[in-house]
């Protein structure tokens, strides 16, 4: 196949290594991609949240799949430019990914749909917003309620820290005041053509910036897969009480999800509960899933971007368990400082690196944003994974960069 992937970061690197480790000649290209994917691709210098050059470029090269790297393009409606052209696209609709774009309407959806999830008040002013935090006391969470980066959530016992967050984030929206849920956090991911879905292995990942999750949150700091610790039946029960009524309760409003249901769950003391929706590839976490998958990743995606995923079997995996830390740049996530020089690479073995925010410049590799790389690693127990992703990191430099050094530390 010839297919085309939209984006940057390191989700987009892992995604390209997973459809080039079939061997199946496909012909891949990355929009606008980074200097990592530049290496395996080409890559094309395009817009990917510009539905109609997006389109006019499929249709110019032929191309049988795109897939959505990122939320930014699907929030702008690129995948409905493509569908209208007729081209596969593994990614929903603009109406469909107001499940990312907008906590409101997620949570709709899910009360509609009898999904569980936490409490929440929506607040369009500050004086609405410390009400609903009086309310439901502490622990604070204030989410912004549009795309944040990953930014947008903070989980504070500090009152007046909550009241700033909610403040910032109301000059560009709304914001969700939501009871707090404790408990193992879960990411899973399920590909779904609008009617039916196929669960990929779950994975969890690590939001806070420093080690025993202090500091703020990020796009994610690390990740690990499989979960061990999850009980029987974990993944049957997401399935049945939080995926497909989600799915069934879009197609019932004409806004079917065609492409990657990200579940951002919770294992409390009363049941799993829905933390957040995604409408794509969560990141880091795809860095540890998709190493581990067996079946072919290509037909899983044109299979969901051509409603064929019911005819499928579950998609396997190996036995080898997968961890991934990032290497952030300095002043990561507040105010990150980037053209600083990226070295080592050359020395790290037994692992893979998926580079998030990286760009050469004459024959220096320069970090150009806040999380840089992901460095991945496999092996058969948790503990020898960890031993090869640190050991890779000793190995590579960043002036002022940092990573977290507890990643899957508890896992065993």
């Amino acid at each position: 196949m010839r297919i085309l992937v939209l984006g940057s970061g390191a989700r987009e690197h892992a995604i390209v290594k997973a459809l080039l480790s079939e061997n199946a000649d496909h012909e891949i290209t990355a929009a606008p991609g980074n200097a990592g994917i530049a290496l395996e691709v080409p890559v094309v210098a395009l817009d990917p949240t510009n539905g109609d050059v997006v389109a006019q470029y499929s249709i110019d090269n032929a191309i049988d799949l795109v897939v959505v790297g990122p939320e930014a393009p699907l929030v702008a409606g690129v995948a409905d430019k493509l569908r209208t052209r007729g081209i596969p696209v593994f990614g929903p609709s603009k109406a469909a990914a107001a499940l990312e774009g907008s906590k409101t309407f997620a949570k709709r959806i899910m009360d509609e749909a009898g999904v569980p999830t936490g409490k929440a008040v929506r607040a369009g002013t500050i004086a609405e917003a410390v009400a609903a935090l009086d309310e439901y006391g502490a622990p604070y969470v204030v989410k912004a309620d549009g795309l944040a980066a990953g930014k947008g959530v903070l989980v504070s016992p500090d009152r007046d820290a909550a009241i700033a967050h909610a403040g910032y984030w109301l000059q560009h929206g709304s914001v969700l005041i939501e009871e707090f849920l404790a408990g193992e956090e879960v990411s899973l991911f399920l590909l779904s053509d609008g009617h039916s879905v196929l669960p990929l292995s779950p994975a969890q990942d690590y939001k806070r910036v420093f080690d025993h999750d202090e500091g703020p949150n990020t796009g994610g700091m690390g990740a690990y897969s499989p979960l061990p610790w999850l009980p029987e039946g974990f993944i049957d029960d997401v399935i049945d009480t939080i995926a497909l009524p989600t799915i069934r309760q879009l197609a019932s409003e004409q806004k079917p999800f065609i492409g990657l249901l990200y579940c951002g769950l919770i294992l409390t003391s009363t049941g799993t509960r829905v933390i957040e929706f995604n409408a794509r590839f969560g990141d880091p976490e795809t860095q540890v899933v998709l190493p581990r998958l067996v079946t072919p990743l290509s037909g899983l995606l044109f299979a969901a971007a051509t409603g064929g995923l019911g005819s499928l079997d579950r998609p396997e995996f190996s036995s080898d368990v997968a961890v991934t830390v990032v290497l952030a740049s300095e002043g990561y996530p507040e105010d990150p400082v980037t053209g600083r020089k990226v070295t080592g690479l050359d020395r790290v073995s037994d692992v893979t690196i998926d580079h998030a925010s990286t760009a050469v410049s004459g024959d220096s590799l320069l970090a150009t944003g806040g999380r840089v790389l992901s460095v991945v690693a496999l092996g058969d127990t948790f503990s020898a994974a960890r031993a090869k992703a640190y050991a890779a990191l000793d190995q590579i430099s960043l002036q002022g960069g940092h990573y977290r050094t507890d990643i899957a530390e508890k896992v065993s």
